[in-house]
């Protein structure tokens, strides 16, 4: 699981501050085996200097927690993994301060070192990514077709950037996208679930480039329709929140169940 996470007093602008909930998140994510990584969110002020210290804070703070997620390697290490989204708001020149082994606060090769994961929207952010010194890039968006990076006919011509460039290619699916009821003039960006063809058509897409991770974007408050979990019809004053009818409450649970079997026998197959 990949957590959203502003440091200690921050949110964004529609929430209140959330740290004091992460030792819970994390012991609980231990109780059922789920690893938790860290989703840097943007915040004012936000550059590589903040990063530092937030990297420093959250390996100090939670880095030996039995549920803290680490990525091994091709060479072997265990390393952190962390997502910076909106990273394209800070320079590369400004994250190889951090990123690079010749930087000048760099994390490389120090007890503080990762695995840093870049968004990628635009096709030029590529080369940015790579002069920033990031380890690989994500394309977040669940609506097909809303940016370069989350179109997913554009998937092939990255994963061979990111070969060539020895980055890893992180593809993010979804179940569909609906944000009409909090940005009602994004019609274009809607996505229908078609009775979860779009999610499996994502997914597909996905494990097409063969990707050494696939993410999916799925947001718990609901707003933009990427839930997978359980759900159940309501309807308020101001929204209609829809469920899986006419199939069961678990449908989106159990189609991430089977394609995360199918990718994992085909990751062995890759392999071999």
């Amino acid at each position: 699981m990949v957590l959203s996470w502003y440091p200690p007093g921050l949110a964004n602008d529609n929430g209140e501050p959330s740290e004091s909930l992460v030792a819970f998140i994390l012991d609980a994510a231990h109780r059922y085996a789920i690893k938790v990584a860290f989703h840097i969110q943007p915040y004012q002020g936000r550059d590589d200097n903040t990063v530092h210290n937030n990297v420093k804070y959250i390996l100090g703070k939670y880095g030996m927690h039995e549920a803290f997620y680490r990525y091994k390697t091709s060479t072997g290490c265990s390393l952190p993994l962390f997502y910076i989204y909106d990273s394209y708001l800070t320079p590369p020149e400004a994250w190889a301060n951090l990123l690079t082994p010749s930087g000048s606060h760099s994390l490389r090769n120090t007890p503080y070192d990762a695995v840093f994961i870049a968004l990628l929207v635009e096709d030029r952010h590529q080369q940015d990514i790579l002069s920033a010194g990031y380890d690989g890039l994500y394309t977040y968006f669940a609506s097909n077709g809303f940016s370069y990076g989350s179109s997913h006919h554009n998937w092939k011509a990255i994963k061979a950037f990111c070969d060539a460039n020895n980055l890893l290619f992180i593809p993010s699916v979804g179940p569909g996208y609906i944000d009409t009821s909090i940005r009602p003039w994004n019609h274009h960006n809607t996505r229908h679930r078609v009775n979860g063809k779009y999610y499996e058509t994502a997914l597909q897409a996905a494990l097409l480039v063969r990707p050494e991770i696939v993410s999916i974007t799925s947001f718990n408050d609901w707003h933009e329709g990427t839930q997978i979990e359980k759900a159940v019809p309501k309807k308020t004053v101001t929204r209609l929140y829809l469920d899986y009818s006419p199939h069961q409450p678990d449908m989106y649970l159990e189609l991430t169940r089977k394609w995360a079997e199918h990718y994992s026998k085909e990751k062995e197959e890759w392999l071999m």
